[in-house]
């Protein structure tokens, strides 16, 4: 009997993933499908605000920590009601294997388009995690999520790895933490543009590359220590850009959205 669940599992995942690299080549089509617009605010208003004031154009919208401590299931719901018609839920998790399924599992009832965990969790947490998203997602009758794998930190430099006790350049470390997540079944990584090189080459083209740290130029570099270009990161290779203050600190945000659009589609 579990041979034969499994290999009814192993024809579903082939499928799916069929379907998610049709899915993926028709994205690439339109520019504001790549980009996810980070909602960076613990207020609701802010976060449906912002939605509205960029009607919903980007590909997804990303809410994280500081939001998704501050506000309850429904407030989540509110920014989807708002035009958000993609969430990517950025809760970075990084726990034992056990407590991982469960907060998937409970993740999974807002239905978001991708969520992640810290590959430094190791192996056995993020293959619970892609399993636990699998059979909730079977159960509810809805898409699986995208489940992703947070490499190193964009905030992250060479220096700061080293006082963290890894010792080896932000690139080694990448690329050998994006090889264990797709051992492990993640959909893709979290990665500056700097490393968008070297995943694809280990993991190769369908493995999907989230990246962050991505500055327009004449936009101030904040805390990110390792960005880009749109234009630099989309040339890398990269699958979808994520944007923050680039947007929703700029004085009109659709334009912005709009110049970073159009930059992409240059490409």
């Amino acid at each position: 009997m579990g041979d034969f669940r499994n290999r009814g599992l192993s024809r579903r995942r082939a499928r799916w993933e069929r379907c998610r690299n049709r899915d993926k080549l028709a994205q690439m089509q339109n520019p504001y499908d790549r980009l996810i617009i980070a909602l960076d605010t613990p207020e609701v208003a802010a976060a449906t605000g912002w939605v509205e004031r960029t009607g919903g154009r980007a590909g997804a919208y990303k809410l994280g920590l500081e939001f998704l401590h501050a506000a309850g299931p429904q407030d989540v719901r509110d920014v989807q009601a708002a035009g958000a018609r993609k969430l990517f839920l950025d809760v970075k998790l990084s726990d034992i294997p056990n407590t991982v399924v469960g907060a998937v599992r409970s993740i999974g009832t807002l239905q978001p388009w991708m969520i992640n965990v810290h590959a430094m969790c190791g192996a056995a947490a993020m293959r619970a995690a892609r399993d636990a998203a699998e059979q909730q997602a079977e159960e509810l009758g809805v898409a699986r999520p995208l489940v992703i794998a947070v490499t190193v930190l964009t905030s992250l430099d060479h220096s700061a790895l080293e006082a963290i006790g890894v010792p080896s350049t932000p690139s080694d470390a990448v690329r050998r933490l994006a090889v264990l997540a797709r051992e492990s079944g993640m959909d893709g990584v979290v990665a500056s543009p700097l490393e968008i090189g070297v995943i694809r080459e280990a993991c190769g083209p369908d493995f999907v590359i989230v990246t962050p740290g991505i500055r327009p130029a004449g936009v101030g570099l904040n805390d990110q220590a390792r960005v880009a270009t749109p234009a630099a990161a989309i040339q890398a290779g990269a699958d979808y850009l994520v944007l923050g203050r680039a947007v929703t600190a700029a004085a009109d945000p659709t334009a912005a959205l709009d110049a970073i659009a159009a930059e992409v589609a240059a490409v």
